[in-house]
């Protein structure tokens, strides 16, 4: 097999959004007077973007109003050119995000740096920050000189920064006057983003303080070796007794069914979907909050996981080893599935190809009932703007405008691709193929992708067969999703305790599942997170749902 490098991996895991929340290195920061109120509750809401769908190439295979994303199985022909005039005044503008590539080379020797800064019309200044550090960078931003923040700063939805919306209300621009209701005409990229999208970043304080980086339906998804799984028997309709006899069958010798990463709890999103459990809060019809780690649900999953790492269906390094070399083990064979974000498809797919073909698991169902899948959070982070002038905050507005641009336009090419015959070339069917250079200068390694993106569609290069099977999918459990009920909601407990709660579920599911603790240290836990904050934040989440509906 050919050696897969650190930058291809790292390339992988942005794409997935494999990061998960974790607890935090941050302090809470001082707050002015009247900014630490960030409930929506009693508040008037600022109307979200009126949304206006951008006119692009039809797709070969439609979305639907439940969450099934565009398809293309073909790279358009005719590109359209979604932004009518240069948005930028030669100015310089700073910017700063999360990053899952390695260092691009400086900007004076960077043929896609110049390129993009040539069409925004403007120089950028880049803070980049990669994953591993962003807490601790998030830290010293959010409590430093106000005048020293970049123009442009990506909050990253990976992490839970304590006190974060009370930093974005007291040092961020109020974008409502610019981008509420049908003043977000103006940027008709912005206003292609999706309603759902801004609904899941959520109001602060009733304002509109963010730009969402748009995300499909499906989250946490189990990717499997399909050949091994369907050589153990894997068929359409499964159940958790099917499940268990196909990972048994496909574990041997030094391969494992099952594939982990420290801190993924055994791949539980995946498991607790299909029990059909609440992803962490679900509402009830009269409004009221409940933890879904309170679901007898959940607990069953937990159970049912224990009982595959017993049989010996999951790596035995499962509690350990980085999602990195998890995925080097899931590329070269040693482990049969791992669970990744479901935008992770692109380099599945691609880095996959010739020597396994990847797909994404179908939930298994539990005492006949179907299983479900997880709902992601539709914003995979948000971007908030500097205070400035009201000319200013225009000018920003309009180079996000720019990065937003549709998956058609020339635009888009320009940012994902780079400049045709220097960052790629063309195949016989015209989609973009990647060249020496362009796999080194990129908006992976300069990731303006995390500033402003517009709606992900499903493209695979050359592999067409690849998104008929993922749109097949995606038909086949949108309709199942689960969604976390507390997206787009604001707690003050979870914004200071928040982290610390979820480290105490995380430990306890590990240990359980790992066999380290018994089945019956659940319900403890359990009782021990609702004392320390989970129902204060079950109110709290309830308040703002009602002030929301």
């Amino acid at each position: 097999m050919p050696r897969m490098s650190r930058r291809t991996l790292l390339r992988s895991l942005a794409a997935g959004g494999a990061a998960a929340a974790a607890p935090s290195l941050l302090t809470a920061c001082s707050t002015g007077s009247g900014d630490s109120d960030v409930s929506n509750a009693g508040k008037k809401l600022a109307p979200w973007p009126a949304y206006r769908a951008a006119t692009g190439p039809k797709p070969d295979l439609a979305p639907t109003e439940a969450g099934v994303q565009a398809g293309y199985t073909a790279y358009p022909a005719d590109l359209v050119k979604s932004v009518s005039r240069t948005p930028g005044d030669g100015s310089t503008v700073r910017v700063m995000s999360v990053s899952f590539g390695t260092p691009p080379k400086p900007a004076s020797a960077n043929r896609f740096w110049a390129a993009v800064e040539k069409a925004l019309g403007v120089k950028i200044e880049y803070t980049i920050i990669a994953q591993a550090d962003y807490q601790k960078k998030m830290a010293t931003v959010m409590a430093g000189d106000p005048d020293t923040l970049p123009d442009i700063i990506n909050v990253f939805s990976g992490f839970v920064l304590p006190r974060e919306p009370e930093f974005v209300r007291r040092r961020a621009e109020d974008l409502t006057p610019f981008l509420s209701g049908d003043a977000i005409a103006d940027y008709p990229n912005l206003a292609n983003i999706p309603t759902h999208a801004w609904r899941d970043m959520g109001r602060i304080g009733g304002l509109i303080y963010g730009i969402p980086l748009e995300r499909p339906l499906p989250g946490s998804t189990l990717w499997l070796n399909q050949g091994m799984f369907t050589d153990a028997g894997m068929k359409e309709g499964w159940t958790t007794d099917d499940f268990a006899a196909v990972v048994k069958k496909a574990t041997g010798g030094r391969t494992y069914a099952l594939g982990a990463a420290a801190g993924s709890n055994f791949g539980n999103a995946f498991h607790g979907a299909a029990h059909n459990a609440p992803q962490e809060w679900a509402v009830t019809e009269d409004g009221t909050f409940q933890p879904g780690w309170a679901d007898e649900r959940y607990k069953a999953a937990i159970a049912f996981q224990s009982g595959l790492r017993e049989a010996g269906s999951y790596h035995p390094d499962a509690t350990s080893i980085s999602q990195i070399d998890l995925t080097t083990l899931y590329y070269n064979g040693t482990v049969g599935s791992m669970q990744d974000g479901f935008g992770a498809y692109l380099p599945k797919y691609r880095e996959s190809k010739g020597k396994l073909t990847p797909a994404a698991a179908l939930p298994y169902s539990v005492g006949g009932e179907p299983g479900g899948i997880v709902a992601a959070r539709r914003s995979f982070g948000y971007t908030v703007l500097k205070k400035a002038k009201k000319e200013r905050i225009e000018l920003l507005l309009r180079i996000l405008d720019y990065l937003a641009a549709p998956f058609g336009s020339q635009e888009w090419e320009l940012v994902h691709y780079g400049v045709e015959g220097t960052h790629f070339t063309r195949a016989g069917d015209g989609s973009p193929q990647v060249t020496k250079l362009g796999e080194v200068e990129n908006n992976t390694n300069l990731p303006l992708k995390y500033l402003a993106e517009g709606p992900q569609v499903l493209f695979v290069p050359g592999m067409p067969d690849a998104v008929r099977a993922l749109h097949t999918w995606q038909r086949k459990v949108v309709p199942y999703a689960i969604r976390n009920a507390s997206f787009g909601l604001q707690s003050a407990t979870k914004n200071s305790q928040g982290a610390k709660l979820k480290a105490l579920i995380d430990d306890t599911v590990t240990g359980i599942v790992a066999g380290r603790l018994p089945l019956s240290e659940w319900d403890a836990t359990v009782k021990k997170w609702r004392a320390g904050g989970g129902d204060r934040m079950a109110e709290e989440f309830a308040k703002d749902h009602a002030a929301n509906t």
